[in-house]
């Protein structure tokens, strides 16, 4: 209500300001505040029936027996031992020892995510048998989704959220699963058709093409099937900011719809005709194809600009582009909080302004060449800001990927793909002849992506940024353009500029070529900016070349501030992250440098026997959480990397982050596991020529003038004859252990210490102490520590009462899984800590934790309330 008490104030200062007809700002007012409200009920309405139905709260509902009955509401997705899908719950019922089977069923109706877990192989094949609109009879628990464990960390429930679904529903084998007797026609028997379609045509995908990579890939890039594209190959497209291509969008639309109109004027169809027939196939594209939000926008564009140049009516794309915003929107308001949805009608809408400013710089090109790179450059221009908030970096190569893999997979790769389709229903062998140069061209790209890819120097870090600072780079943008657009004109003669406007709109260039990024951006753009630009042009036309130069110097410094990590001065922060059964612990010093102690680790159980429930693109937590993080909160570059141990729970993340963050200095405990992981790890850190030290008893590093790291164990090993490193299949003995000093205050790093090493380590400690008089004295160790992270997530085998005699904590941080099946933390652990007083925080109940220190204070936050 404030914020919309304040819009209503500024909206008339704007119109007198810049001479807008008030019927407009009250016409704009007006959609806003409806908007505004239309959001308001949608969300208060949007709250889960199911607590009420069963008459418990949401706490108890928690893990509680339950039975629900009504229809599959999506693919039914079966990836090694899970399946998911959505289900549109009708009737639910609590289902225990003691329930009778329709005892106090309640009607409902209320969409969840269902997750079953299965118990064997063979249970693959009969999940995979099930179907969107089958009517089916559940029994299991509802969970709800979880919250972000991290500050600035994804949060699964909000996004649920938006998709107006509350709970997680969890079954346990495939027997939990009974399909009952369904009408023949149901809300989702449209659906289901267009499944086995997609299905089909999948099938006959993989006919025409010799290798699943290759089906796989092209799945995706014409049908919009992404499942099977290899998680390798869509990572390396996300570096060099090349999704868009694999992302179904206007591009798509515009060739489908081009191709037909042109076959049907080889068949003789009127112009008339043929815009009412392509028109009406657009939604079966759309839906053929996923209906994700940026097709639905490219297809309600073509369908209102079809609709337009049929009856010779409306010609400007950002009225056709606003039109279909308002038609998503009022259909689902939570569209305006979908990334992809964002990203579309962003990056259209920039096109349709931002392509009459940026045209006649390329005016004395080579026709085609010319008209691709301004599209190029506009489209990354356009796209860099919200490239940059969202997904944290930006590749420097991203032009030229873009410049040459663009038009080479929209024109060649794309149509081959669809025709060689279509082909194999008929003719088997003249599909596989047609898809032969797709793959040959596949192949080029697959390995110009991976060259380009090979040094990560061309790849910049950004950290999240405010929604401010997108408009401010917009708004700078526009300003550039304009004035380089001005500046230029003033220097060719007029009937040049003339020729050149009148050129670009009519050319076909902006027919097809310009078409393929977006479908509006073959329909009229005004030459010159309207509203503000008019404004600006009256208010500065006489100073061109000090509007220019300002003008860059405001693009440019917001470009940097964009760039610069966030400081907080003279602070220090430890960052304890939530990566669940492991540690990771994110340090940044008063001087900004950046230290991360351990990369916690996914464990995988899918080996042997039970391979069959290895996942195709499974969770890693330093792949998807860690070095999410990491970019996020602008670390450019990591000064260190402190490896406690060899463990997977703390290196196995570490993989992800050497990949892709650049790292100075590794420091570990000198030992070496008998597990190939942790042997690629310290190979990788070789490639990348990043300094290794086996951090040792005494040893000590200074990262800048107001942080110190002691290091206290492990002893230093004798060498042996070989002079090899030794392997220990134990490392928690042997993890290493540090004292942070910064702004003050003591932090206390243990690893996995048992409670051998901890006594090892006091002894030396006690007997250096007794040796000098003098607490102060060069390498003296306080014995008072402010914070100690918990050895071995707090586990019976370690923090003994002699070690936190000797330490005295003031505040422990437990890093652990709120799911483990250890038992951690131990109670008897916890009552040791309570006994001397310390302060305890647990990442499992508080996520990420937080401790700030600054002039020998500390201050804790942390991510769950």
């Amino acid at each position: 209500m404030l914020l919309w008490a304040g819009v209503t104030l500024i909206f008339p200062l704007i119109a007198l300001w810049m001479k807008i007809p008030i019927r407009h700002m009250v016409l704009l007012w007006l959609a806003i505040s409806g908007g505004g409200f239309h959001w308001y009920w949608h969300d208060t309405h949007n709250v889960s029936s199911i607590p009420d139905a069963l008459h418990v709260s949401s706490s108890m509902l928690e893990d509680m027996p339950v039975q629900v009955a009504g229809l599959i509401a999506s693919e039914v997705q079966v990836d090694g031992d899970r399946t998911q899908f959505e289900m549109r719950v009708t009737s639910i019922n609590h289902y225990g020892s003691h329930s009778k089977k329709d005892e106090n069923r309640a009607l409902i109706s209320e969409q969840v995510i269902v997750h079953i877990k299965l118990a064997a192989k063979q249970e693959q094949q009969l999940a995979a048998a099930w179907q969107r609109g089958d009517a089916i009879l559940l029994r299991g628990t509802l969970k709800a989704p979880a919250k972000a464990g991290n500050f600035g960390g994804f949060d699964y429930s909000e996004y649920l959220h938006t998709q107006e679904i509350h709970w997680l529903f969890k079954g346990d084998g495939a027997a939990s699963l009974q399909k009952q007797e369904a009408s023949l026609w149901n809300r989702y028997t449209l659906f289901r058709w267009n499944d086995q379609l997609r299905e089909q045509l999948g099938q006959r995908m993989e006919s025409a093409f010799t290798s699943l990579h290759h089906a796989g890939y092209m799945k995706g890039l014409v049908l919009g099937v992404t499942d099977e594209l290899d998680p390798a190959t869509y990572n390396e497209f996300t570096q060099l900011g090349l999704t868009h291509i694999l992302a179904i969008s206007g591009m798509h639309v515009a060739v489908y719809a081009a191709t037909l109109l042109y076959l049907l004027k080889l068949l003789r169809v009127s112009r008339e005709t043929s815009l009412t027939v392509v028109m009406i196939l657009i939604p079966a594209y759309v839906l053929l194809t996923g209906a994700s939000p940026s097709v639905v926008r490219a297809g309600i564009m073509a369908m209102i600009g079809l609709f337009a140049a049929r009856r010779g009516m409306l010609k400007d794309g950002l009225n056709i582009l606003s039109i279909s915003a308002l038609l998503m929107l009022i259909w689902n308001p939570y569209y305006l909080l979908s990334v992809s949805f964002q990203l579309s009608f962003l990056v259209t809408g920039g096109l349709l302004i931002y392509m009459p400013l940026t045209k006649p710089f390329f005016a004395k090109w080579p026709f085609l060449i010319g008209g691709e790179v301004a599209i190029t450059i506009t489209a990354q221009l356009v796209s860099f800001p919200m490239t940059v908030f969202y997904f944290n970096q930006f590749s420097l190569l991203s032009f030229a990927a873009n410049f040459v893999l663009v038009p080479l997979i929209t024109y060649i790769v794309l149509p081959l793909g669809t025709v060689a389709m279509g082909l194999s229903f008929l003719w088997g062998d003249g599909a596989r002849i047609l898809a032969w140069p797709a793959e040959q061209l596949n192949d080029l790209t697959f390995l110009l992506v991976k060259w380009l890819n090979v040094d990560d120097a061309y790849v910049s870090i950004w950290p999240s940024s405010s929604i401010l600072w997108v408009m401010a780079y917009y708004a700078a943008l526009y300003s550039v353009l304009y004035w380089l657009k001005r500046w230029l004109t003033s220097r060719r003669q007029t009937n040049d500029i003339t020729v050149l406007n009148s050129t670009a709109i009519s050319s076909p260039i902006y027919t097809g070529l310009a078409a393929s990024p977006e479908w509006a951006a073959i329909l009229h753009t005004a030459p010159e900016p309207e509203g503000a630009g008019k404004f600006a042009s009256r208010q500065w036309n006489g100073y061109r070349h000090l509007a220019l130069a300002l003008s860059v110097i405001a693009w440019l410094g917001i470009l940097y501030t964009g760039y610069q990590s966030p400081g907080e001065g003279n602070t220090g922060t430890v960052q304890y992250l939530d990566v669940g059964q492991g540690d990771s612990i994110l340090i940044t010093t008063p001087g900004g440098k950046h230290i991360l102690v351990d990369g916690g680790g996914t464990m995988d159980f899918a080996t042997g026997k039970n391979a069959w429930r290895k996942r195709a693109d499974p969770y890693e937590v330093g792949k998807d959480t860690i070095v999410p993080l990491l970019k996020q909160r602008g670390v450019h570059r990591l000064d260190a990397v402190i490896l406690t141990h060899g463990d997977h729970d703390h290196a196995g993340g570490l993989q992800a982050v050497l990949d892709q963050i650049p790292v100075s200095t590794l420091f570990f405990n000198g030992t070496l596991t008998d597990k190939t992981p942790f042997r690629k790890l310290l190979n990788t850190a070789l490639d990348k020529q990043i300094k290794l030290y086996g951090a040792h008893h005494s040893m000590e590093w200074e990262p800048d003038q107001a942080t110190k790291i002691r290091f206290l164990y492990p002893f230093t090993l004798p060498e042996n004859e070989s002079e090899q490193l030794p392997v220990m299949k134990e490392q928690n003995h042997y993890s290493v252990a540090m004292i942070l000093e910064m702004e003050g205050a003591s932090f206390l790093f243990t690893g996995d210490m048992d409670d051998a090493a901890e006594s090892s380590l006091l002894s030396e400690l006690t007997r250096f102490s007794s040796s000098v008089k003098d607490e102060g004295a060069t390498g003296a160790v306080r014995k008072a520590i402010d914070v100690m992270k918990i050895a071995h997530h707090g586990s019976k085998y370690s923090t003994s009462e002699e070690w936190l005699s000797y330490w005295r904590p003031k505040v422990s941080v437990i890093s652990v899984g709120a799911t483990n099946t250890y038992g951690h933390p131990n109670e008897a652990v916890l009552e040791r800590l309570s006994a001397v007083n310390s302060a305890i925080y647990r990442t499992d109940t508080m996520g990420e934790i937080q401790i700030r220190a600054q002039q020998g204070k500390l201050s804790v936050r942390y991510q769950r309330k």
